[in-house]
């Protein structure tokens, strides 16, 4: 691949427009995920005393932000979300910014959406250049650790099974390049933190099926072999067997990553040129400073 044939190909947006269509019936009986998410998004906006008037929801799933902002004490703060409604719109990441014009939002959120991205940081790029000055982005995405447990059985029963294994979660960013990424997009005041839960299960068919009813199955570019009953059997006994908890359950590991940051602004803090300091940090802190020496 050529350096100026932009970024790899990770992730396929039909495929993943079809798993976010056929999550629409079932998504509200596994929708955890996306309220523990929106719930974070809208306690941050609480403590925020300013207005956001032109709202954009970019969410996986719209609407799950509105109705928890709508019973806050930022409602009366945080306009009506705009929604880009089409499944095939909101499977691409990338794309979503784009029919936002330049400049044009208070506030745009983004949950459970960015870790589809092919170009994570031009995505993010894309909505700093679509919010207001001081304009701010509360967004979420998976982190590395998800689902660790199931890309482990899936792969050695795959290897078991047929010789031979292709990916089949996807690859996640780190949690800890959270903060970076914001700031390569250009954004101000990044901040960034890792959400880690466990979430437990009667039987490995329970995780699989909020998954599908999530619309959080695998679309990764290029063909895929589906699983057979027989590696998915395998993979069942592998979770138990590497992971049951004493009860029987099986946990299931996520990581939600929060992200926050705002279109620059004359206004905002700014960091001291280094060397500027009218103080040493050990007189600061009232604290003995100590040599290397022992």
């Amino acid at each position: 691949m050529s350096p100026s044939s932009g970024p790899p190909l990770i992730f396929d947006s039909q495929r993943r427009a079809a798993r976010l269509m056929r999550s629409e019936k079932t998504f509200s009986r596994a929708d955890f995920l996306h309220v523990r998410a929106a719930d974070n998004a809208v306690r941050s906006l609480e403590v925020l005393l300013r207005d956001f008037h032109e709202v954009a929801d970019l969410s996986a799933h719209p609407g799950v932000f509105a109705g928890l902002a709508d019973r806050s004490d930022a409602a009366g703060r945080v306009g009506s979300a705009k929604v880009v409604a089409d499944h095939a719109s909101r499977a691409d990441p990338g794309s979503l910014s784009l029919a936002l014009a330049d400049g044009s939002q208070d506030l745009i959120v983004s949950l459970m959406s960015l870790h589809w991205a092919n170009d994570l940081p031009g995505a993010l790029a894309q909505i700093r250049r679509a919010l207001k000055p001081d304009g701010l982005f509360v967004g979420t995405l998976l982190g590395a650790g998800t689902l660790k447990e199931l890309r482990a059985v899936l792969t050695e029963a795959e290897l078991e099974v047929r010789g031979g294994a292709q990916a089949r979660v996807s690859p996640f960013a780190d949690g800890f390049d959270g903060a970076a990424l914001l700031q390569r997009a250009g954004f101000a005041l990044p901040v960034s933190d890792v959400d880690r839960l466990t979430v437990r299960y009667r039987h490995f068919f329970g995780l699989i099926s909020d998954l599908r009813a999530m619309g959080e199955t695998n679309a990764l570019a290029g063909p895929i072999r589906p699983l057979t009953r027989g590696i998915l059997a395998r993979a069942a006994e592998l979770y138990t067997e590497r992971w049951a908890e004493p009860d029987g359950r099986l946990p299931a590991t996520f990581e939600i990553v929060h992200l926050a940051g705002w279109a620059p602004h004359e206004s905002q803090q700014k960091a001291l040129a280094r060397g500027s300091a009218k103080m040493r940090l050990a007189d600061a802190l009232g604290v003995r400073e100590q040599t290397g020496e022992d």
